[in-house]
């Protein structure tokens, strides 16, 4: 059995010219283009999750929309009210984000990185440079 399918995206606008406000209301007209009609199709039988996005994001800038407010809708697909802070948790392991919540934890920990560093870098130094093991036998 042949399984074929196929995705599009369809935009059509029209922009009519408004010639009742008198002198000037021309001005610009330049700026649009009397008509646009957008297609965008791509074979669907395999395309995976972040395909179908990649593709969607494609069509949302030929309309017109800024990447930035594309990059804000799809996070507000995962940083939402309606899901579940594990499957946030999750997506936040993936990318290697840290969720606001988690942000005192993480500075204790660069704290004790930090203060580890100073220590080794003010430790004695041995003959090659290496951290002098007496340090480590007084502790």
């Amino acid at each position: 059995m042949t399984y074929e399918a196929e995705v599009q995206f369809k935009f059509d606008a029209t922009y009519t010219h408004d010639y009742t406000r008198g002198f000037g209301s021309t001005i610009g007209d330049d700026d649009f283009i009397p008509e646009e009609h957008y297609k965008i199709t791509a074979p669907a039988a395999d395309l995976n999750a972040k395909q179908y996005f990649k593709l969607f994001e494609k069509f949302m800038l030929c309309v017109g929309m800024d990447p930035k407010s594309i990059r804000s809708g799809a996070m507000s697909l995962v940083f939402n009210d309606w899901t579940s802070e594990e499957d946030q948790r999750k997506v936040c392991k993936e990318y290697e984000i840290t969720m606001d919540e988690d942000l005192e934890e993480k500075f204790k920990e660069w704290k004790i990185r930090d203060e580890e560093f100073e220590r080794l870098k003010n430790a004695p130094k041995g003959p090659m440079g290496t951290v002098s093991t007496e340090q480590w036998d007084s502790e």
